[in-house]
């Protein structure tokens, strides 16, 4: 099965779901279509909540896409690659509708980023998370400021740090990242659908007020994430990144 975005609208709530085999992880195109489709069932007046969550079985998302990484020759390519996760995390940030994330796997890098942009994220036991950067000569700079802003700082350096362990979806609960934890996939689906059905009967004025105000500190994220992409696309070029892109 080829890569895929969907949007599925049931009553009023909107269903976002990507799929790359075999990881889901995030090429350039994916991201655009992701935030093409997040961008139009933001506008829907007839959609009032977004569910965004990915297709397959025990991985969310595997975060940036190796392949195209291993291919950025210059500094504006590394930048432009990068710059797709600002777009993203930003795209979720300004969306005005409330946007739940549904992990039911692992996530890793740039997908915890992701999840920790939502609105409200429930999650399986199985969506243990990572920071994987560090360890392949990146770092976490584009997704740093979304992931603090939901764990804080000290968890985010702890997870930062230990690039390649994997924390549990308990611990990413406590520390925040996740509002709730279920023992299967069937549950959380069936507990996402609930909450977002239950949000969709609410005033949509009243919720894209709150959506402001969840969000009212962040006011500079547009330059903030540029000057992020900036530092990862130049160290995406190290000898160290590269060794590790080429060997992997």
């Amino acid at each position: 099965m080829s890569a895929y975005v969907k949007l599925k609208i049931i009553q009023k709530v909107a269903y976002v779901e990507f799929f790359n085999p075999p990881h889901n992880s995030l090429t350039p195109d994916l991201i655009d279509k992701l935030i093409k489709t997040i961008i139009k069932a933001g506008v829907d007046k007839n959609i009032h909540i977004i569910v965004l969550k990915s297709g397959g079985d025990r991985v969310f998302c595997a975060g940036a896409s190796f392949n195209h990484m291993v291919d950025i020759k210059t500094k504006n390519q590394g930048k432009n690659f990068f710059m797709g996760f600002a777009d993203l995390i930003n795209t979720l940030r300004t969306c005005p509708k409330i946007i739940i994330g549904s992990v039911h796997g692992k996530a890793i890098g740039g997908a915890v980023g992701i999840a920790a942009a939502t609105d409200i994220c429930y999650a399986s036991e199985y969506a243990s998370i990572k920071l994987s950067e560090i360890s392949i000569g990146i770092g976490p700079f584009v997704i740093e400021p979304a992931i603090r802003r939901k764990i804080g700082l000290s968890a985010f350096t702890h997870l930062a740090l230990k690039s390649q362990t994997f924390f549990s979806a308990k611990w990413a609960r406590e520390k925040g990242l996740f509002a709730e934890v279920f023992e299967s996939n069937n549950d959380l689906n069936s507990e996402v659908q609930i909450l977002a059905n239950e949000l969709s009967d609410y005033n949509p004025e009243a919720l894209s007020a709150l959506k402001k105000i969840l969000w009212q500190d962040i006011n500079n994220w547009d330059e903030l994430l540029m000057d992020r992409a900036s530092i990862s696309g130049d160290l995406v070029l190290s000898s160290f990144a590269k060794s590790f892109l080429n060997n992997y």
